[in-house]
């Protein structure tokens, strides 16, 4: 079973830049379907980009043309690359790793890395 866990989060101002890095262990990454997800507080946890095993990207609407998720499978990592960013961008962000082995679905989350934007 692979491990997750986050890292880059932090204050930026509104306009700035992060770039999120998820590190994984146990198990080789680019066997899973890989997702950004954030919550901000009392809020659900929604899907922000992923990327599938093959490469195939998505990104929610509020976050397109600004944030870039990616993987490099000889690192065993993914990441996330949010530039001009807004105060609606605060939240917790989470990494999940999918993948699904005949009937088995295996599903991990990281602990997330907290990502504030400020005016």
């Amino acid at each position: 079973q692979v491990q997750l866990v986050e890292s880059g989060g932090g204050l930026v101002q509104a306009g700035g830049s992060l770039r999120l890095s998820c590190a994984a262990s146990g198990s080789t990454l680019s066997m899973y379907f890989i997702g950004w997800f954030r919550q901000a507080p009392g809020k659900q946890r929604d899907l922000v980009a992923s990327i599938s095993s093959a490469g195939t990207i998505t990104y929610a609407d509020s976050v397109k043309g600004r944030f870039t998720i990616s993987r490099d499978n000889a690192k065993n990592t993914a990441s996330l690359q949010m530039n001009s960013l807004k105060p609606e961008d605060t939240a917790v962000y989470f990494c999940h790793a999918h993948r699904l082995l005949g009937t088995t679905s295996y599903d991990q989350w990281g602990q997330g890395t907290q990502v504030t934007v400020f005016l």
